[in-house]
């Protein structure tokens, strides 16, 4: 890839949306452990449409709350302030992942289904394995917000790229190949843009390739496994085709066993049928 290229990939992150205010906002509330229920009203009261979207997933079957959450501060005793805070980030980044992605053959919406699935199924995971790094919700949702920009770059190489996948390459790695980068690095980027923690840009960075990460993180290896579960489940990812092979290494790692995973993918896809209609805002 030429070097005028990639700084045309670069210059679509600096262009790329900014997170709203509330979103960039409820990242500050998310590392303050001392944070109240009051600073969460303030970001979302002059935001009604925020605030009703909000609501509409804390509703939804995946948190499995029995009476209806019918306002900012029930939300927060029924979920947790922790929790409520990263269904706002959630919220306010859907509505750029919810548009269609060219490239990877995502209609509109599946990239955010997705991106939930495997939200899911990293919390799964997490809570099959004690332990392990809790606050996975966040870098789990944005795994793949690298394609809302380089799905145009991916579209116009498309032929190529197809081209190395016929050998048996995996689609992420020819999309490196012929562009010399791929959609994990520039999702790191984008929330580097966005001023998310560096935990979350690392696990963003690596979650394709979690040995080639120099060291050990929970973070990554968890994500990594939970899209292998989505790709495996084919919820609307595009370009499961050619997957990455699982890696022992991982599994070791985190010490799950292969009955495991198995049961957790048999319930990812009926999950994210229960949680469809709730996830999908107007």
């Amino acid at each position: 890839m030429s070097h005028k290229r990639f700084e045309h990939i670069l210059a679509e992150v600096d262009a790329f949306p900014s997170m709203p205010a509330a979103g960039t906002k409820m990242l500050q509330i998310l590392e303050n452990p001392d944070a109240s229920v009051e600073e969460i009203e303030s970001v979302l009261h002059y935001d009604p449409g925020l605030t009703a979207n909000l609501l509409k997933l804390a509703n939804s079957a995946y948190f499995g709350i029995p009476s209806k959450i019918g306002s900012v501060r029930q939300a927060v005793i029924l979920l947790g302030l922790k929790r409520l805070a990263q269904l706002v980030v959630a919220t306010c980044v859907s509505s750029v992942m919810r548009e269609k992605v060219p490239g990877y053959d995502l209609p509109p919406g599946d990239l955010w289904r997705h991106s939930i699935a495997v939200a899911m199924a990293a919390e799964a995971l997490v809570n099959e394995k004690p332990g392990l790094g809790e606050d996975i919700f966040t870098p789990a949702l944005l795994h793949d917000v690298g394609k809302m920009v380089m799905g145009k770059f991916v579209q116009a190489e498309l032929a190529e790229i197809e081209d190395i996948t016929t050998r048996g390459v995996p689609r992420v790695i020819a999309e490196n190949m012929v562009l010399g980068v791929d959609h994990a690095v520039i999702g790191s980027r984008v929330l580097e843009h966005w001023s998310f923690p560096a935990d979350v840009v690392k696990a963003v960075r690596w979650h394709h390739d979690p040995d080639a990460f120099d060291g050990e993180d929970d973070q990554i290896d968890v994500i990594y496994l939970a899209n292998l579960l989505c790709q495996a489940n084919d919820i609307c990812c595009g370009d499961n085709e050619n997957c990455l092979e699982l890696s022992p290494a991982v599994m070791e790692r985190l010490g799950v066993e292969m009955n495991q995973f198995e049961s957790i993918s048999d319930k990812i896809a009926d999950w994210v049928n229960e949680a469809s209609e709730s996830i999908t805002f107007n």
